[in-house]
């Protein structure tokens, strides 16, 4: 009878509760985890005086420290991230009034630049927390959450505006509440975009680690230990092995976190692609069998998996019935609601407005603010030819990658190392090819741009093909669709909404990136070309803040002209296609 007391009946087989050699392995490398995160969150909250010189060797020796604390912010702003998305991704999908306000307020916020957002709450972040690195350190990761939160808030928004009919009719027939719908039809059926959308944020704030943790403002320099600081020391120097250690560093970086977080996120995110053949769970991860293989771990999950389900299952909220009629409201009072509302925001906006052009027009004069129009324009036919040239090239590469399982799984890590790869290393190289050909500047910075934006392209198109059910790619083989036909009536439709979402997140990102590629420097060399980016970054060195804000408004104007008369347009198309009500 002992023997039986020591075994629990689940997925239709015995698991006993004593511990094999695999719950040993499992439990070391979790306790190492946890050990090294607790002891990277300590070294967080140290003593640390505004002015203080937080010193950064360039020895390889501490490189590892250096890679764990980057590697904490990343991880501490994509929860925040995450967080953010659900709640305004969710309410900008499902209100359309919230979302006339949530998705302008996103193209601007993703047009503003990382050095404005460290401009602006750097003092209210060391003034939250006085006499503690802590200050500092919320600063970088508030940073990195803005270089990760849009691109994941556009995303998920996205899945759930092209949530399939016959889910939503499931969902109904099952009388699900809002919250039992939430989390059991809408995050599942959006699981795959949210997983690539999540490695894509991830590696796009590497772009910015060297900003974020290299804090330069008002002529006072914080650097926060971290690879970012690192290589801006580096820079700074002309360190050639340095830079070599940072960027081994960062490889390494990147397939650890890979293999330990988002390779077993892949393998558990295929059971919620929406496909109706038995062709799943393609990807693997050694870690997921490692895990199956423990008993005492396995039984410990599965509690915990169902208390989650009875959280998810928990009916919050009134299920709508099929035959139920819509409550109806008085349209008066409609009407004055939405007049409130619309009259709260526009006063807010016109507020807001005012008291930025007064701020800034206090000692900018208008002929100054033309110049700056003008730069704006140079940015961005920087930014159209970037985007051309990344749709060109990466959309053909990701449909290969998305519709090829075995290639998908191959490809993940390296594109997330490519799409890490801060642009800040390749100064040398381009630094060396304009002084030593004699280029031209003006065009040979678009590159260093490109490396920023392109990849949300790439990562969108890749998660777009792969979500397309493999019954359609049997019927376009049974009736013969091949070549040109087969891209105009099969690939681009099924790929359009994810193409406009990294399309849309691709500008920002190469606005965003214009600013780190516009000022080029390497050792005691800077070359700057003409733009709104080096015009916000020299301003920001100096600590000039309405120059900033006029930087920052005309850029953020830029993009939203954009996104209205381009992006918007094609975004309403992609939602008509999906027979979105």
């Amino acid at each position: 009878m002992a023997k039986y007391t020591q075994q629990i009946w689940r997925n239709n087989r015995f698991i006993t509760w004593r511990p094999n050699a695999w719950d040993f392995v499992a439990l070391l490398l979790l306790v190492l985890i946890l050990t090294l995160l607790a002891w990277g969150s300590a070294e967080m909250s140290a003593p640390y005086k505004l002015g203080q010189a937080l010193p950064i060797s360039l020895s390889v020796q501490h490189l590892p420290m250096y890679a764990l604390r980057s590697v904490l912010r990343l991880f501490i702003a994509m929860i925040f991230s995450l967080l953010v998305t659900f709640i305004f991704g969710t309410l900008a999908a499902k209100n359309k009034h919230a979302e006339r306000v949530i998705i302008p307020l996103i193209d601007i916020l993703q047009s503003v630049p990382v050095l404005g957002f460290l401009s602006i709450t750097v003092a209210g972040f060391i003034a939250l927390f006085p006499g503690s690195l802590l200050g500092p350190e919320c600063a970088a990761i508030f940073v990195i959450f803005t270089a990760q939160v849009w691109n994941m808030i556009l995303g998920f928004y996205q899945s759930l505006k092209t949530l399939p009919k016959d889910l939503r009719s499931a969902a109904d027939m099952l009388q699900l509440s809002s919250w039992q719908r939430f989390w059991q039809v809408e995050v599942p059926f959006a699981m795959p975009s949210l997983i690539w959308n999540s490695m894509l944020s991830m590696s796009a704030s590497w772009f910015f680690v060297v900003a974020s943790e290299a804090i330069s403002v008002n002529n006072q320099t914080i650097l926060l230990p971290g690879i970012g600081s690192y290589i801006a020391v580096a820079i700074e120097h002309a360190d050639k092995m340095a830079i070599f250690y940072a960027i081994l560093a960062m490889l390494i970086v990147i397939l650890l976190y890979d293999q330990l977080f988002f390779r077993p996120l892949i393998y558990w995110g295929e059971r919620f692609k929406y496909d109706l053949t038995d062709e799943h769970k393609q990807a693997s991860s050694w870690l997921v069998n490692l895990l199956n293989r423990t008993r005492l771990l396995t039984l410990i999950a599965d509690i915990w998996g169902r208390y989650f389900h009875v959280l998810v299952s928990f009916r919050i909220g009134q299920p709508r019935r099929i035959d139920q009629q819509p409550v109806t409201i008085s349209r008066r009072w409609q009407l004055a609601a939405l007049s409130f509302w619309y009259l709260v925001v526009f006063g807010i906006c016109a507020l807001a407005a005012i008291t930025l052009l007064h701020f800034i027009f206090h000692q900018v004069s208008v002929r100054e603010a033309l110049h700056v129009l003008l730069l704006g324009i140079y940015t961005a036919l920087r930014v159209i030819v970037l985007i051309i040239i990344s749709s060109l090239v990466w959309v053909p590469v990701g449909v290969w990658i998305g519709l090829h399982p075995k290639i998908r799984r191959y490809a993940q890590p390296i594109v997330q190392i490519l799409a890490a790869f801060p642009a800040n290393l390749i100064f040398p190289v381009i630094v060396f090819f304009i002084v030593r050909f004699h280029l031209n500047v003006e065009i040979w910075v678009t590159p260093l741009m490109l490396l920023g934006a392109q990849w949300y392209i790439l990562f969108n198109v890749i998660a777009g093909a792969a979500s397309i059910p493999k019954n359609l790619h049997y019927a376009t083989k049974n009736f013969g669709v091949k070549q040109w036909l087969w891209w105009r009536r099969f690939i681009l439709p099924g790929i359009f909404p994810f193409y406009i979402t990294g399309a849309i997140t691709a500008a920002g990102g190469a606005w965003n990136a214009s600013i780190v590629a516009e000022v080029v420097s390497w050792g005691h060399t800077t070359l700057i070309a003409h733009g709104l980016g080096a015009y916000i970054a020299e301003y920001t060195t100096k600590g000039d803040f309405p120059r900033i804000a006029l930087g920052i408004v005309v850029m953020c104007v830029y993009v939203l002209v954009f996104n209205r008369l381009l992006w918007q347009p094609l975004y309403n198309i992609a939602q008509k296609r999906y027979n979105i009500s």
